[in-house]
């Protein structure tokens, strides 16, 4: 019996989501994407995501990520979205508002949980680590399988400078860099993330894996790399697969 859900990836450039079938990891009906408000405060925030839930006539179980650390559905930190956000109670907000049982959760760690139980993941033990390359850097932490939630991997320091204003996809468009100089911030970053965690499998997914042809060639990392297998859906499916759940 397929048990399906809802999942919202909010981002600091598009709000998307999607029912999925969470016992295969597959969207069930196609993504609903919205351009993130430029003043995106959670009231301007709650429009688009009420249209996406009004868009797939959805009456059930909503797994949202936000692209920050939430603590038990608190916000703490937003750091390419609205400061309104900061210390916000987003599962008291987005359920009272859509009244039906909404689950918050770090963008990232959504992605990850989505490869992980169906995706490049799948099968991997020991330390594995997800970073999603797009706006800023998100990234997942596992320990065979279980998740470390709300690491902050992406504003670690690397050769002095925040990694999330090296090596994002939004550093490379605003750089104008070609994708053999950005693979050059990838590696680096990647480099560093590796020396620091020493993991089994490094994933990496976000906007900037779908153009893995482009750059993923010229790395070179001690550890194995893997393009995430849902790429830009990951989000939305880890938010429905988490939904319900206590974070």
């Amino acid at each position: 019996m397929s048990d399906i859900r809802l999942g919202v990836d909010i981002g600091g450039t598009g709000i998307k989501g999607a029912p999925v079938d969470v016992t295969r990891g597959q969207l069930t009906a196609e993504r609903a994407r919205i351009d993130t408000p430029s003043m995106s405060t959670p009231d301007n925030v709650l429009d688009i995501v009420k249209r996406i839930v009004s868009r797939h006539e959805w009456h059930g179980p909503v797994g949202v990520t936000f692209p920050g650390v939430v603590l038990h559905g608190v916000v703490q930190t937003a750091a390419n979205m609205d400061k309104e956000w900061q210390g916000f109670d987003a599962d008291a907000f987005f359920t009272d508002a859509l009244g039906m049982s909404v689950t918050v959760m770090n963008d990232a760690d959504a992605a990850g949980v989505a490869e992980m139980r169906y995706g490049a993941g799948v099968g991997h033990r020991g330390v594995v680590v997800m970073v999603t390359l797009g706006t800023g850097i998100g990234s997942a932490l596992f320990m065979d399988g279980v998740l470390v939630p709300n690491t902050e991997f992406g504003h670690m320091e690397v050769n002095g400078k925040d990694a999330e204003r090296q090596a994002s996809g939004r550093a490379r468009e605003r750089e104008k860099l070609s994708w053999r100089e950005y693979s050059k911030r990838i590696e680096e970053y990647l480099r560093r993330l590796d020396a620091l965690l020493w993991p089994e499998l490094i994933i990496v997914g976000g906007g900037v894996s779908k153009e893995s042809a482009k750059w993923l060639g010229y790395l070179k990392v001690r550890a194995p790399i893997a393009i995430a297998v849902h790429q830009n859906l990951a989000g939305i499916i880890g938010a429905a697969a988490l939904a319900g759940t206590t974070r």
